[in-house]
């Protein structure tokens, strides 16, 4: 017979009923994703049709978003002042805690974002300084704070522009100087994971489906692949190093094709993410000022787009009335253009009955009036976005960049991170261009309004003329203005054409030799800039941008590998069905007084668990949970290697069954199980079980088991059977559906009934305090 063991907490007789109750709060809708604030006594759920609603622990509802988009997963950031969605396009949204507003939307994945994980560095190293974990961004000593995206013209405070006020939570997720590093993990349906410094900087991603395998519980010189990956869950490590991925999909060995040498399950997988922790320093450092330029070219962006659209409708007022001066001209039989008949009118000539009409009629002086108001209510409007908005954001661009640039040479540092001296040098050129390119705009289109401003006064004066005096002839003008105006801009647009991307600008040879000289003589090497438009500048500078930060994700994400592999439980490929409930956490080792130390010395420090339900006929076993423990590297080692692993697998009795578990602090698993044989009439009861598991008979799993086989296999005869009648264990007169959310930092957990009711339980109630309360 197999061994049994019976798992029991003794408790004295007449305690309190453990798990406080503090309300039950009816829901008019079913949630599907719940997480509680890491910092604050917040309640973040999912609906059923991906309503996000955020309840603070009294239950008041601070507000409710509708993305609009099916959500497939959330989480907090580290100090709970975002929250961030996964969506089932691959995007992920991040929200501000405080009103609900969007943030940023990053999109890292092409499907849907099923797990997220946002941690931060919160250990601390014997003798480390906070000083060396933060790093001082320098920019502000010398500029205002950044420029925000403007917003367009004429737009009240209440009217949708280009893009909300971003909100200044945003700019704490990369400019606080006294933030601690911090990496967003999501995986993705397909087997991708991102990570993403502050939430908005990517920095790697690979695709556990392309990861070489050599897993501790097989022949070292095997080499396995897990084909058609599907993330379920990504947990990162405290101190950074190290990532646990559950994944299904097929295990395979990659000299051997044959179909009977392939695992299709559910695995588990532990990447070696230290790269993080080695460079979180200099990972901060390039990560704060290059999110801080991708959020600057944004405002560059938005500023031309608002400039480019401002100056297209006044000028289309311009075309719209003068052009029609050229089909006056066609009716009349003229074989003359729109510039001869207003260069004969400056010279003293007799007005053709063309230009007469146009002028007279067609125009007018309410007419000029209206275009001369155009032109010039655009020209304030350009030199606002250009003055407060578009060349303060290339200066601080520039300025980073030089940053970047002086950090790119200690190479010693920051070339392991992929920061390329070469690349950032070419960045700094094409910035320095960029804003070349600014001052250049300015001048042009102080000069256009200049020059329009003057042919609109002369052509007024011409009208009053025409309109006061029985005469087809004005007095000669002998003004150069004019005829610059005529030549170059009647029919010309260079302040449309800076703003244009394929436009290229002619310029003569001797301008060209001149620029060369200066070019060379300051150190560059583009002498062809004079060519370029203002966009097509902007644009090349994007695209040397996206090359300099290529660099470094790739770079990072070759050094993200896979340190071993779990087989966990087989699963027919065929099957369809909700995700099986997994939880893991990382935990301190305790010392030899049983307390956590509060320095973190290496990742020698955590183990790693891993907590999941087993279906059932998985190993001809039925109404189990696996607990594994120690899944983790020893980084003290000159290779990693895999610590001590144990596990163990507990049997839950029969008239209940698993709806959902979640590891807690200390040690500790909280169980929801429902009645299993329930009714319509009688829809059963469940229970919250909190288990202790330094009370559980771990067993080492040996690791020369062939990784053709589950070795968790060899716990089926060592069952621990769940004892409800003792322990903590609340009954709860409902049956209870998925998610149970539980927080660590405040005690508290919180579940769901099938009859769309709340209830919160606080777990860490003192038992002398309950028995008052009841």
């Amino acid at each position: 017979m197999a061994e049994e063991e019976e798992l029991e907490m003794e408790t004295e007789v007449g305690e309190a009923i453990p798990f406080q109750l503090q309300f039950d709060k009816p829901l008019p809708f079913q949630i599907k994703m719940a997480e509680w604030n890491p910092e604050k006594d917040l309640l973040a759920m999912v609906t059923e049709d991906s309503k996000v609603i955020l309840h603070r622990f009294n239950w008041q509802r601070l507000w409710n978003i509708f993305p609009g988009k099916c959500i497939t997963s959330l989480c907090w950031s580290p100090d709970g002042k975002v929250i961030a969605l996964g969506i089932e396009d691959g995007s992920i949204l991040l929200h501000d805690v405080e009103n609900g507003k969007l943030l940023r939307s990053v999109r890292s994945h092409n499907v849907a974002v099923v797990s997220l994980n946002w941690e931060e560095d919160a250990v601390l190293v014997k003798g480390e300084n906070i000083s060396t974990l933060t790093y001082e961004d320098r920019t502000m000593r010398f500029f205002p704070p950044a420029p925000r995206i403007p917003r367009m013209p004429g737009l009240g405070s209440g009217d949708s522009g280009l893009m909300d006020d971003p909100e200044d939570a945003i700019q704490e997720l990369s400019s606080s100087s006294c933030q601690r590093f911090n990496i967003l993990c999501s995986g993705d349906k397909d087997g991708c994971i991102c990570f993403s410094i502050f939430g908005i900087f990517p920095i790697g991603k690979i695709n556990i489906g392309k990861l070489l395998i050599r897993s501790q519980f097989s022949d070292e010189k095997a080499v396995y692949q897990l084909l058609n990956a599907s993330i379920n869950k990504v947990t990162l490590s405290k101190d950074l190093c190290q990532l646990i991925v559950i994944s299904y999909g097929e295990l395979v060995e990659m000299e051997k094709s044959d179909c009977d040498n392939v695992l299709s399950g559910l695995h588990c997988l532990l990447l070696d993410t230290s790269i993080f922790l080695n460079r979180k320093n200099e990972l901060h450092q390039v990560a704060q000022q290059a999110s801080s330029i991708e959020d600057l070219i944004e405002v560059a962006r938005a500023s031309m787009s608002i400039m480019s659209k401002q100056w297209a409708d006044a000028m289309n007022s311009f075309r719209e009335k003068f052009s029609s001066l050229s089909s006056l001209i066609v009716d009349h039989g003229l074989d003359s253009t729109s510039q001869d008949e207003f260069l004969s009118l400056l010279f003293g000539a007799r007005t053709s009955p063309a230009l007469h009409q146009f002028l007279v009629s067609s125009l007018g002086e309410a007419g000029l009036k209206r275009v001369s108001k155009a032109i010039d209510s655009s020209g304030k409007e350009l030199r606002v976005v250009l003055g407060e908005h578009l060349q303060p954001a290339v200066e601080i661009i520039g300025f980073r960049i030089g940053e970047l640039r002086g950090l790119s040479r200690w190479r010693s540092r920051f070339r392991s991170i992929g920061l390329d001296e070469k690349l950032i040098n070419n960045v700094t050129e094409k910035a320095a261009m960029l804003l070349v390119q600014v001052e250049r705009f300015s001048r042009v289109l102080a000069i256009v309004l200049y020059q329009f401003q003057n042919f609109f006064n002369w052509v007024l004066k011409c009208i009053k003329i025409l309109l006061s005096e029985p005469t087809d002839q004005v007095p000669p003008s002998n003004s150069e203005l004019v005829v610059i105006f005529l030549k170059f801009l009647l029919d010309n647009d260079p302040v449309k054409q800076l703003l244009e991307i394929d436009h290229r600008i002619t310029v003569d040879t001797e301008a060209l030799r001149q620029v060369e000289q200066h070019v060379v003589f300051g150190g560059f090497s583009d002498t062809k800039f004079l060519e370029r438009t203002l966009a097509n500048e902007f644009n090349q500078l994007e695209l040397c941008l996206k090359e300099a930060f290529l660099m470094p994700f790739t770079t990072i994400s070759a050094k993200v590998h896979c340190g071993d592999l779990l087989p966990l439980y087989p699963i027919s490929p065929s099957t369809s069905s909700l995700p099986a409930p997994t939880s893991i956490a990382f935990y301190k080792l305790q010392d030899e007084f049983g307390c956590a130390s509060h320095y973190c010395m290496s990742s020698d420090d955590l183990t790693g668990y891993i907590c999941f339900k087993l279906p059932d006929g998985s190993f001809d076993l039925t109404n189990c949970i696996g607990i594994i423990r120690g899944f983790t590297s020893k980084s003290s080692s000159t290779e990693h290697e895999v610590s001590s692993l144990t596990a163990v697998f507990l049997r839950i009795p029969d008239e209940y069954e698993c709806t959902d578990l979640s590891l807690y602090k200390d040690n500790q698993i909280i169980l929801l199980l429902t009645e299993a044989f329930s009714t319509s009439e009688n829809p059963g009861k469940s229970r919250m079980v909190m288990l202790q598991t330094s009370n559980l008979s771990f067993l080492p799993l040996s690791r020369t088991v062939s990784a053709n086989l589950y070795g968790l296999h060899e716990l089926k005869a060592s069952l621990v059977h769940v004892n409800l009648g003792h322990g903590k264990v609340r009954c709860i007169p409902h049956p209870i559906t998925r998610p149970l959310a539980v927080s660590a930092s405040r005690g508290l957990a919180c579940v769901f009934s099938s009859r769309r009711h709340a209830l919160v339980y606080i777990l860490d109630e003192d038992e002398d305090e309950v028995s008052e309360i009841e």
